[in-house]
């Protein structure tokens, strides 16, 4: 059973051409820029925004004491240890461009035939945070998209899964500046100051709007790296 897990984890597939791939992109676009395909989206987005706080947590050395996830698309992480310093700034600065990071990882790997293996690793992030999930609505939301992602990976023919790859990599790297977004206008309108940029502010005494243009700077360039790695390059190498 775990070989052939691992025979399909780490097979290859012949990356698409740059016209599919940027068909895919549009298809994704329009499905973070509409209400009804955000609605779609935004769990698994707050999902790989929560982990990328968890992962930072434990590389930093701090003990994760829980992930909630909550279905008006927000969550949080709570962690143990120094309350100030480094480890903590990097833990709570994790969060915004975790879905961009993982985006750019996966645009990648795509890249290098490995669009199984962009499917799996979504798998065992969901595998992972089950034990850490602390309510039942996010319980619901890593099992349902674990569990839905695994029986694709495992049933699905080589190019529908090649192309779902492509289609939640574009979704995962336009999710992140739509993300953003969404953090200015809450900002603005419930003038609420727990968000991550805030907190950070308190952290570092350097202005939430500057941690704010920190993060457009980091989803920015793994956007425009992630989409020079999904389609020139294909266009380059005449596919």
């Amino acid at each position: 059973m775990l070989t052939d897990l691992w025979d399909r984890a780490s097979a290859t597939q012949p990356p698409l051409s740059w016209e599919l791939s940027l068909a895919l992109g549009l298809l994704a676009l329009a499905i973070v820029a509409t209400p009804a395909g955000w609605r779609i989206v935004r769990h698994l987005v707050t999902l790989i925004h929560e982990a990328g706080h968890a992962a930072m947590a434990i590389l930093v050395g701090r003990q994760v004491g829980g992930i909630r996830l909550h279905s008006d698309s927000s969550g949080v992480t709570l962690s143990r240890g120094r309350p100030r310093g480094p480890g903590m700034i990097a833990t709570v600065l994790a969060g915004y461009p975790a879905p961009a990071v993982v985006g750019l990882a996966g645009a990648w790997l795509l890249g290098a035939g490995h669009a199984a293996a962009v499917l799996w690793a979504l798998v065992f992030t969901c595998a992972l945070m089950v034990v850490a999930i602390r309510n039942w609505y996010g319980l619901w939301v890593v099992l349902v998209t674990g569990t839905g992602v695994a029986l694709l990976s495992w049933f699905a023919p080589g190019q529908v899964l090649t192309g779902v790859a492509y289609l939640l990599v574009w979704v995962l790297l336009l999710t992140a500046p739509r993300s953003l977004v969404n953090l200015q206008s809450a900002r603005r309108s419930r003038g609420s100051r727990t968000s991550d940029p805030d907190q950070l502010a308190r952290l570092t005494w350097l202005p939430a709007w500057l941690w704010v243009g920190v993060f457009w700077v980091l989803c920015l360039a793994a956007l425009a790296v992630g989409a020079w790695q999904l389609v020139p390059v294909s266009l380059g190498q005449g596919s």
